[in-house]
Parts: structure tokens; sequence; C-alpha cells
């Protein structure tokens, strides 16, 4: 079922005004969930961009699809929110048990505490990425354990705090400083496994925080 057949529009709303319309996310889902799909399209419109970041360099294709998933199940979801964090780090704690799921009905169930998403789907699309320290990045990300990927980018791409990103993962919040230091480890690890240049990796591990920030503009 898509978002289109969710809900039934209001004979005299535009998309548009709901999209440009000032009211907090909560709110319109909740209109959503009452029945008004235009309050679900202004939220897919305000989340698919970052939605479809999250997925691209995690799964080899059927990103819309994994959007499509992650905005059903945030209307379907018995769990509300309480206002308790950021309405951002709820959607992305829907779209991370998504992606565990799509994980879990592949052809091989991974564990995103220890397996990579190289170990479902090998050869990312970086087509979006410009330059080779970004590439070298992209492929780096996807051969550490999913859990260490994901906080990664979330905290370079959606600038999430600690807690915040606690909340996606499921973590504890004391513990996201020094996971962060881990997955910055695993990932230069994997970099100097993979890196076929030598100035490009020096280069991109020397400036890690800078080229993975690069990467948000262009995904």
């Amino acid at each position: 079922m898509s978002i289109r057949a969710s809900a039934t529009r209001s004979p005299t709303a535009s998309r548009a005004w709901y999209r440009d319309r000032v009211a907090d996310d909560a709110s319109l889902l909740l209109a959503w969930r009452n029945g008004d799909r235009n309050s679900g399209e202004a939220l897919l419109d305000r989340h698919f961009k970052a939605l479809s970041r999250f997925f691209r360099n995690k799964a080899s294709d059927g990103i819309d699809d994994l959007v499509q998933a992650t905005m059903l199940a945030l209307l379907e979801s018995p769990e509300r929110y309480r206002g308790e964090g950021s309405f951002r780090s709820f959607v992305f704690g829907i779209a991370y048990n998504v992606l565990r799921e799509h994980y879990r009905a592949g052809a091989r169930a991974l564990d995103p505490s220890t397996d990579s998403a190289c170990d479902q789907a090998p050869g990312p699309s970086q087509a979006y990425a410009e330059k080779a320290e970004q590439r070298l990045l992209l492929e780096g990300l996807r051969q550490i354990p999913l859990e260490h990927q994901t906080l990664l980018e979330l905290y370079y791409w959606e600038a999430m705090t600690g807690p915040d990103i606690a909340a996606v993962l499921g973590v504890p919040v004391g513990t996201i400083r020094t996971r962060i230091r881990r997955a910055r480890s695993l990932v230069e690890a994997a970099m100097r496994s993979v890196a076929a240049d030598a100035r490009i990796l020096e280069s991109t591990v020397t400036d890690l925080d800078a080229w993975a920030r690069s990467i948000r503009g262009q995904a």
C-alpha cells in the first residue's frame, strides 16, 4: 500500500499549502494518522531527502521502497512520539528498524553489530561522490559493522546529538562518545585495507571530518 492510498485527500486543501504550512512534525503525523493524506505527504516531503541519504550507502537498490516502508511504519506503528528527544531521531529509529528487517530478509541474515552493508550487497553506488576521497570514505563506511556505519553517518550527515543517536540505535547515551571513536577507528582501518592510492588515503584520513561532512550535500 502506498502513502497516497493510505488516507483520504481533503477536497479543499492543496499539497503545497500543507507542505509550506508552519506545523510541527508530530502534529502532521497525528493528522495523518487521523486520515489526512495531505499531512502525510507533507511529512514525506520534509523527510524524504534525509531518509534517502540514510539508505543510499547501506542498500544496493530499492531506496524508494525503503523510504516508503519507513513512512508506512511511521503511520501504522503503535508507538507514539511523546516529545522525548527530537522527532528526527524518532523517524530515523524507525528507518533503522526497517533497514534491519530488510537485511534479515536478504539472502543471508546479518547482525548489525558485527556485519556490514558490504556483506549483503557488495559494490556500493557512489554516483553522488565527486571526489576520490569521498568514494574511499563511502567504501570504508560500507566495510564496517552496520551499527557503526549508521552512527557515523547520523553524526556527520544529519548532525545528530549523542542523545538522538542513542535513541536511533537503542543504546545507552553514555556510550556514544566512545562508540564514535571506535567507529572512526574502524572506518580508518577499513579505508587502509581497500585504498589503492596512498595519497588519497592520507588526504581522507587526515581530514576525515571535513570529507565526511562534504558528502552530505551530494547525497
